[in-house]
């Protein structure tokens, strides 16, 4: 743990007596102090101080306030001129911040009083905050929010998209009407994922998820290869529409609820095993083979069961075009559901959202959350091997072509 020398001036000093915005002034100059010993410490020199060792330089401070228990500090955050000053002090502010933003956004969504605002708000900081302030703190966020779900998509390409839509219960022209907030997941050119964009619509008809695939185009998305989803009938056919030559993956987990709700039960554990070692087949030529066991064993026993597996296998098994290192993380939208159970989790605190403004605006700062974190966290798969396979892809094709194209002359 870091160790700072710090000195409280006689004036401070003598505040911290008369009353409580002493305490309040001598943290306020113990918190400058560690920015100040923070940043020689980043920067390995003191202010004029000549020394082989520097990184950097400083240039002036910018202000900001922190609002604790026993009052507002102004703090003078240091400013240095390459790169950025980085410190540990406001992470635990910032999540306080941040948890005192969404609590305030739930209560005036589900219309808390003035008081209990302002006795929650005084628990929470030290101050209040009139109902007002945040009704305006809450429309801040609209811009934010907007910003980030509308944003170019030009500067990579999307090689796989994951998409999916989560019912909401929003309140229109004094009825609570079901919304679906459809959103979708990319996989950028160097392997992270990034969340795409987030609209909301009546219903998940292919009109709706045309609007908004068409509106992720016009915006910038390009290169997709794969599209993975579940079996809903207007959004495979929006797929179907909007990215021609690209493959459609449909989720195997889908597919194998949709075998099992249709299997007696009595042979449902044991259909379930064959297929998962069906999906875990290195090569189509073992898949098929392995699909035609089951076929010739569960025909008769489970005859709506197999005639379902028959019909999805195809489009469920899209993915083994792929090289092997990649199949595993895009043959479900398992990825994509772990997040809408995050945002779930956050939403349910709600219920019914008052209008499409406030849904859009929690939905989006979540997202915007998770998006940041993914961004800047752990690339999510290398994309290496895919590239040289698609060059590889390319070049037969291309070959191919010419080969066609001599034959005919």
């Amino acid at each position: 743990m870091a160790q700072y020398q710090i000195t409280v001036d006689g004036e401070v000093l003598h505040q911290l007596f008369r009353g409580d915005e002493g305490m309040a002034k001598l943290l306020e100059s113990v918190v400058n102090q560690v920015l100040h010993a923070q940043v020689t410490e980043q920067l390995k020199a003191a202010p004029f101080e000549r020394s082989e060792e520097r990184l950097g330089y400083r240039n002036g401070y910018r202000a900001r306030e922190m609002k604790t228990r026993v009052g507002t500090l102004e703090l003078r955050v240091p400013r240095v001129r390459s790169g950025s000053f980085s410190t540990e002090l406001f992470e635990r502010y910032q999540r306080s911040e941040q948890a005192l933003l969404l609590a305030m956004m739930e209560m005036v969504i589900n219309g808390v009083s003035t008081r209990k605002v302002r006795r929650i708000t005084e628990e929470l900081c030290g101050t209040s905050f009139s109902k007002s302030t945040v009704s305006e703190l809450c429309k801040a966020l609209d811009p934010i929010v907007r910003e980030w779900n509308e944003r170019s998509l030009e500067a990579v390409a999307y090689p796989f998209v994951i998409v999916d839509a989560l019912q909401l219960k929003i309140r229109k022209g004094g009825r609570v009407i079901p919304q679906s907030a459809v959103l979708a997941v990319g996989v950028n050119a160097e392997g992270y994922r990034e969340v795409l964009g987030l609209m909301i619509g009546d219903s998940e008809s292919e009109a709706s998820w045309s609007e908004f695939f068409t509106w992720l185009k016009q915006r910038g998305l390009t290169g997709v290869d794969l599209v993975v989803s579940d079996h809903h009938g207007g959004l495979v056919n929006a797929i179907r529409r909007h990215f021609q030559g690209a493959s459609w993956q449909r989720c195997q987990v889908h597919l194998m609820r949709n075998v099992l709700d249709a299997a007696p039960a009595h042979c449902q554990h044991s259909l379930k095993a064959k297929i998962r070692l069906m999906f875990n087949a290195p090569d189509m030529e073992t898949a098929r083979r392995l699909l035609d066991d089951i076929l010739s064993e569960y025909g008769s026993r489970a005859p709506k069961a197999v005639a379902c597996l028959e019909a999805g296998f195809e489009d469920a098994m899209a993915v083994m075009a792929l090289p092997e290192c990649y199949r595993r993380r895009l043959r479900s939208t398992n990825g994509l559901e772990r997040l809408n159970r995050e945002v779930r989790r956050r939403e349910r605190v709600i219920g019914i959202f008052p209008n499409v403004a406030s849904a859009l605006r929690l939905l989006g700062a979540l997202l915007m959350e998770q998006d940041e974190e993914w961004t800047t966290g752990r690339c999510y798969l290398r994309m290496d091997e895919y590239w040289q396979w698609k060059k590889a892809k390319d070049e037969a094709s291309g070959e191919k072509t010419t080969s066609e194209g001599d034959q005919a002359a």
